[in-house]
């Protein structure tokens, strides 16, 4: 589907609001299904997705369709077990598929960043108060991860690279045997989600041949627990995220400037620069770390681009600005990224949110897009890339003169 119409994108600044609107509007409503969620592509990603689906509800408020923002967050809980573990994927349109795959049906058996603490708050913000049992569901997921999910470091351990949405980052090439190697990989992947260890209600809890607590991952639960309490006013919750957040901080490495991961991978590739772990900003304001992320995330030898920041540094030796998951921009990182460096520095987020808004752009609303060129990669156009719409109204200036508050 061509999102722009006739003539498409391309790297030459920045779009109209109006123009950005109705493209993120278009596709949106083009992966709309019945079930109640946007598919993130239409034939690529038909499922719904925990953490993509989170960020529908934010695209979804700023389009001003709140009925579908309540009812995408809504959906996404819909396979949620008893203990409060949350699958990453939602089968509702065809619950029997990849059952035999993930033993269990309506959803699989591993899950992913719980950005639905953010997305109930962002809601919230804007005055529409979600379901008490959304709000309860939610709940339920946060603990789940935070009750028992924790490593012996205090943090939060995940169970397969695939729970951290970023399944080919550097960060996990000691887990391939002889270094990284796409097919090689692929092969350690499927053999790593049958090791997967359960409870008795069959839900992920750990994994021996990957037992990680990643730092990109532990801030996300960490900062959606603390919007999460923020408006339910759960102080159990607030405080289990401060004490994730204090543990998150010991893994600051001063002299790399970024969060490392906890684990066999800790005094290896759990080390390398990503622009993942540098989410640990969201929660942990450590004396000059802010200066630090920023300075990276703006640097052209480091994160800095003009089409928005590179997924790895690029002086790490595994960066490729074409490779999934190796040096692209991926537009929710870029998001989050934005929200970590608001606070610190408005005239970095900024410049950040017009570069993104740029790629995204050029890219075709792409899932992911080379941080030098705007050249689309993966699915195009990708759901999730609708937040460009908030990146440009909210941090990069666009939003209409008479709409601005």
């Amino acid at each position: 589907m061509d999102v722009f119409g006739k003539g498409g994108g391309g790297l030459g600044g920045l779009p109209s609001d109006a123009e950005l609107e109705a493209a993120v509007r278009r596709m949106l409503d083009a992966h709309w299904v019945a079930e109640g969620y946007a598919a993130p592509h239409q034939t690529v990603y038909p499922w719904q997705w925990l953490w993509d689906s989170c960020f529908h509800v934010l695209v979804w408020l700023e389009l001003g369709e709140v009925e579908r923002a309540q009812r995408e967050l809504s959906v996404a809980f819909g396979p949620q077990a008893a203990s409060g573990f949350v699958p990453h994927m939602n089968y509702v349109r065809d619950p029997g598929f990849h059952e035999d795959l993930w033993g269990r049906r309506d959803g699989s058996s591993i899950t992913q960043p719980p950005m639905y603490g953010h997305a109930v708050a962002e809601l919230v913000r804007a005055g529409h108060r979600p379901a008490d049992e959304v709000l309860a569901a939610a709940t339920a997921g946060l603990r789940f991860l935070l009750d028992r999910r924790r490593h012996p470091s205090g943090l939060v351990r995940v169970c397969h690279p695939w729970e951290t949405g970023a399944d080919d980052s550097p960060r996990w090439d000691d887990h391939c045997p002889g270094g990284f190697d796409r097919d090689r990989w692929r092969a350690t992947k499927d053999r790593l989600a049958s090791m997967v260890e359960t409870g008795p209600d069959a839900d992920a809890l750990a994994n021996p041949g990957f037992d990680v607590a990643p730092a990109g991952f532990n801030a996300l639960v960490a900062f959606n627990a603390r919007e999460l309490a923020g408006v339910t006013g759960d102080d159990r919750l607030a405080v289990d995220a401060d004490v994730l957040a204090g543990h998150l901080a010991d893994r600051w490495d001063p002299a790399l400037g970024t969060w490392t991961d906890v684990g066999p991978t800790a005094d290896g590739s759990g080390r390398v620069r990503t622009a993942d772990a540098l989410l640990g900003l969201l929660v942990d304001d450590g004396p000059g770390r802010a200066a630090r992320v920023v300075d990276q995330l703006l640097d052209p030898s480091a994160h800095g681009g003009p089409v928005g920041p590179t997924g790895v540094h690029r002086a790490e030796p595994s960066f490729d600005p074409g490779a999934y998951w190796r040096g692209p921009v991926w537009p929710q990182l870029a998001y989050l990224l934005v929200r970590a460096v608001a606070g610190h520095s408005p005239t970095a987020a900024a410049t950040l949110a017009r570069s993104t808004v740029a790629g995204a752009w050029a890219s075709g609303l792409a899932e992911y897009w080379d941080p030098d060129t705007g050249a689309g990669l993966g699915a195009i156009p990708q759901s999730w890339t609708g937040l460009a719409l908030v990146l440009s109204r909210r941090w990069a200036g666009t939003r209409p003169p008479e709409e601005r508050g």
